[in-house]
């Protein structure tokens, strides 16, 4: 069984908004890691409809980009993406699958099946997931910044504290730190 492990770009006051964080060659490095090292990417619905109009169009050439983030999504095209919704059933976007029914079967089922891990990158995905307990890592990156507003990190709540342990915490020379927690069980 692999690990679910939840990433996330995240500022000091806790924003998971998308357009908040340092976007360098630094931090791209590190998200490149994260996907290459997992066997499949977890998004929900609006993670994922954000995403897909983006990559796909860099990785055919259709817009320009430097060779490692034209590469980035040349690996994330082939990269099996798996989205969980309750509103949208097609997902053309290629090598993507649909999880749909009971979330935590259908969790469970996908990190039973993927030995290498799957890749959780969807903050109120996350929320929920975290509330069945089913993710075992949580890989962030925190940035040099406050923004002053949301979306937050678990906004929605959880119903009990979570502990983790610290695996690691490797500060980038732009300021972030890429810290690695695991749960503590």
């Amino acid at each position: 069984m692999g690990l679910l492990t939840f990433s996330i770009n995240v500022t000091l006051d806790g924003c998971v908004d998308h357009q908040e964080g340092i976007a360098d060659d630094e931090t791209h490095a590190f998200y490149t890691r994260l996907m290459r090292e997992g066997g499949a990417m977890l998004w929900g619905r609006v993670t994922y409809e954000m995403m897909e109009s983006y990559w796909p169009a860099v990785a055919r050439g259709d817009v320009a980009a430097p060779p490692a983030i034209h590469q980035w999504a040349v690996d994330l095209e082939a990269k099996p993406k798996y989205v969980v919704s309750s509103t949208r059933t097609d997902f053309p976007w290629n090598n993507s699958h649909h999880i749909a029914g009971d979330l935590r079967e259908g969790v469970q089922r996908l990190k039973d099946a993927t030995p290498a891990g799957v890749l959780l990158g969807s903050g109120t995905l996350a929320t929920a997931l975290d509330r069945l307990d089913l993710i075992d890592e949580y890989r962030l990156l925190v940035h040099p910044m406050i923004a002053g507003h949301g979306p937050t990190l678990y906004h929605g709540g959880l119903p009990a504290t979570r502990r983790l342990d610290l695996i690691s915490a490797q500060p980038l020379q732009n300021g972030a730190v890429a810290v690695h927690y695991r749960r503590a069980r």
